[in-house]
């Protein structure tokens, strides 16, 4: 089985690509892309594999967009990080979707169903983009993530965002700190959760830092404007906002 991956999280790619060669090690993973861009040059100018595992939001687009560009009639397994109810938009031809983090026995399952269905495959017409689009705005407000899953050695713990105090990124790592001040490490990057959250609740306040509104005790004039905050738990470092982002977080807090 030839297997093309499309997913911005080379975390997440790569371990992906390791649990499909733990379900088949006979599975060749022909590629992993980023972005819409890169996904169709590549198939434009390669033959079709067997199975595509697409991402919905990647580094410059939607994953959906790949169709408006290139006929795809590969059978497609969806991964994303939205929730159930969102995610029935992204079964329109497709074979399954995986939620993220990507669990093996999910995995397994979605496969074993391709290989049933496998033999009725034939070329078909590249997805309904406006259908598909058109559900994706359907909802009053857009679905953020409630919870995420995080490792911990041997075990899986699940953490409510409610819980979240902020994120940080140290030494290429991200980690959430929850409003004990456990330090956990997280698969998505920062740019990826400024996704997943509610704007209402979060802000990006640096290259560094994501905080939820609840864990800002004080906010500092610093010098020239700048701004240092409080907050609850205290983190590893001064956490300031970024000059270009002051405007922003300013009307971010008095919303």
């Amino acid at each position: 089985m030839n297997v093309l991956v499309i997913e911005d999280e080379n975390l997440t790619a790569r371990r992906l690509e390791s649990q499909l060669l733990r379900y088949d090690p006979t599975i060749v993973v022909l590629d992993r892309l980023p972005s819409v861009a890169r996904a169709v040059a590549w198939l434009r100018t390669h033959p079709a594999p067997d199975l595509l595992f697409l991402d919905i939001h990647l580094e410059d687009d939607l994953g959906f967009r790949i169709f408006e560009q290139v006929q795809v009639s590969t059978p497609v397994i969806f991964t994303t990080a939205y929730d159930e109810y969102m995610v029935q938009a992204f079964k329109v031809n497709s074979i399954d979707y995986l939620l993220k983090p990507i669990d093996y026995e999910a995995l397994a399952a979605a496969l074993d169903k391709y290989k049933t269905l496998r033999q009725h495959f034939a070329p078909a017409p590249p997805p309904d983009l406006t259908a598909l689009l058109q559900l994706l705005g359907k909802p009053a407000e857009p679905a953020y993530r409630d919870r995420f899953m995080v490792s911990i050695g041997p075990k899986l713990r699940s953490v409510e965002v409610s819980e979240i105090a902020y994120f940080f990124l140290e030494e290429k790592l991200t980690f959430l700190a929850n409003q004990q001040g456990t330090m956990l490490p997280l698969e998505y990057s920062l740019d990826k959760l400024t996704q997943l959250l509610n704007p209402r609740q979060f802000f990006r306040v640096s290259r560094q830092y994501l905080v939820s509104l609840a864990a800002i005790r004080t906010v500092h004039t610093y010098s020239a404007g700048k701004l240092k905050l409080e907050l609850v738990p205290t983190p590893r470092h001064d956490v300031f906002v970024s000059g270009d982002r002051v405007a922003d977080f300013k009307d971010w807090l008095g919303r």
